[in-house]
């Protein structure tokens, strides 16, 4: 299964009033494992930024003056996500915008559903956690994972910390290393032949509470595809030849 893990910065809030995309960042899973894949663009808007916009992302009219505009790079982007997964957290307001991106860079390029599947991990946070603060630095701080090092809210170093925060809000898997400071990362990462033999594998059982939002997950997913791969319970499984 392969998964994109994806968030945009843009110049304010609105898309219906002329904001653009500024940054686009992109983190590839496959079987919730990274790839070490990942696309990530800076893009020169036609507009300025909204009052307190430009605080949050740390970017400038100034320097995005010579980065390239999304009909540059839209062939590039949608080849990137094109059938996979999209793992977006608040997923309305990125899709909204990317919509209106592909808008402008031509009609043929229709919307971001017909090149992939949205999966809006807000969504199930609110789920689990109904009433709490749900935003990505909440569950950040939920699921104990490492945003220290984030001054700025920057597409690819927040796709990295979402592709964290998923994989402990949908299974409890641990820390992929994407919140680990550069240097560290790379330690984390790499592991000699003699390291990876004293690695356990433990096997978790499925509570209750995780079969019902696996089987939600698949109903979402079929209701948007039409159909599902995967059977939404054990005895809708087709039987197996003797």
């Amino acid at each position: 299964m392969r998964q994109i893990v994806l968030d945009t910065e843009t110049t304010g809030l609105s898309w219906e009033k002329g904001n653009r995309v500024v940054e686009i960042g992109c983190v590839e899973l496959v079987e919730r494992r990274p790839t070490g894949r990942t696309f990530q663009r800076y893009l020169k808007p036609d507009c300025a930024f909204e009052p307190g916009a430009q605080e949050v992302t740390g970017l400038s009219l100034e320097f995005l003056a010579d980065k390239p505009i999304m009909q540059d790079v839209v062939d590039e982007f949608l080849d990137f996500i094109r059938g996979a997964e999209l793992i977006i957290h608040n997923a309305a307001f990125d899709v909204g915008f990317l919509d209106a991106e592909l808008s402008r860079c031509g009609a043929h390029y229709g919307r971001l559903s017909e090149h992939a599947v949205v999966f809006d991990t807000l969504s199930l946070a609110r789920e689990r956690f109904p009433g709490q603060r749900n935003s990505l630095d909440a569950l950040c701080k939920r699921f104990d994972v490492d945003n220290s090092h984030r001054d700025f809210h920057g597409a690819l170093l927040d796709a990295q910390l979402l592709a964290d925060v998923y994989l402990a809000l949908t299974s409890g898997q641990g820390d992929l290393g994407f919140s680990l400071p550069q240097d560290d990362r790379r330690g984390a990462v790499a592991r000699t032949p003699a390291d990876v033999a004293l690695v356990v594998a433990r096997v978790r059982c499925a509570s209750a509470e995780d079969e019902a939002l696996h089987r939600a997950r698949l109903e979402r997913i079929a209701k948007v595809a039409g159909h599902s791969l995967w059977p939404l319970a054990a005895a809708d499984a087709p039987a197996l030849p003797a």
